[in-house]
């Protein structure tokens, strides 16, 4: 699958330091997470736990660079967005792919191709035809081939996440930030999922085995308890880091048995999963 290599760069792709992140439809600007510092550095395989309106959608829109902090400094590869022209930050924000929860905001009146056509003709000032290898590339990487033609509307609604994520990919990004992608999957889809996005972080065979940095941020920490290689959980306004799969099997944040639906093994403290 050819794609366009991205700049090499080994500062952290984002970075919050003593950041304060607002609610993103809030006019009075609430604060969802306080002062909080998160590193994400190259290839990490980030999962977020939170429950429902504990604020990762709009910690994931912040890390996107959609919203601003209201307090503190947020990097993205190395550079600090108070500081950078309309120019530069849209430039920045095309190395962030973001996939929205449900699908985000897929257009009905045009085809998954036409969809995905979309931003890479507006990004990159072409027309269809010449957006069509990198379009066809993506839906045989997502495996969509077949819904290439269809529209939204007419496809089964828990393939609209798939559609989104194969959007987000479309433009080559760097990091993936993925909001509840497994929302409303039967187990197969959800197979799908946890299986393509492992790939995706050791290095996909059709990415030339390019590694990609993720983040997933979810309200059921399940089916991802042996993917990803960083934790971490949103809880009361806090950021609560974890650490790696053995630190989240002993910790002993309770927050997490609501996550992981378990209690915790009576004997020693620590989460069952």
């Amino acid at each position: 699958m050819h794609r366009l290599e991205p700049e090499q760069n080994s500062n952290p792709p984002i970075e919050f330091i003593d950041a304060s992140i607002p609610a993103l439809e809030s006019l009075n600007k609430s604060i969802v997470l306080e002062r909080m510092n998160w590193v994400v550095n190259p290839f990490d395989y980030w999962i977020i736990g939170a429950l429902p309106g504990a604020g990762k959608s709009d910690l994931l829109a912040a890390a996107a660079a959609l919203q601003k902090v209201t307090e503190g400094r947020h990097l993205l590869f190395g550079r600090d967005l108070a500081h950078l022209h309309p120019d530069e930050l849209v430039q920045i924000r095309l190395r962030i792919g973001m996939v929205f929860e449900n699908g985000g905001r897929l257009f009905n009146q045009l085809t998954v191709a036409e969809n995905l056509a979309l931003p890479i003709c507006y990004h990159r000032n072409c027309s269809s035809a010449e957006a069509s290898a990198q379009v066809q590339a993506t839906l045989e990487l997502t495996e969509l081939t077949a819904y290439a033609d269809s529209k939204p509307n007419s496809i089964v609604r828990n393939m609209h996440q798939r559609i989104g994520l194969a959007r987000a990919l479309a433009l080559n990004p760097e990091v993936l930030l993925l909001d509840n992608p497994l929302t409303s999957m039967d187990p197969r889809q959800t197979y799908w999922w946890v299986e393509f996005l492992a790939k995706l972080s050791a290095g996909h065979p059709k990415l030339n085995g390019r590694k990609l940095t993720l983040v997933v941020a979810t309200d059921d920490l399940r089916p991802w308890t042996d993917q990803g290689n960083q934790f971490a959980v949103i809880h009361k306004k806090q950021w609560l880091p974890i650490g790696s799969r053995v630190e989240l099997q002993q910790s002993k944040e309770t927050i997490l048995r609501e996550l992981l639906a378990s209690d915790f093994a009576a004997d020693t403290g620590t989460v069952s999963l």
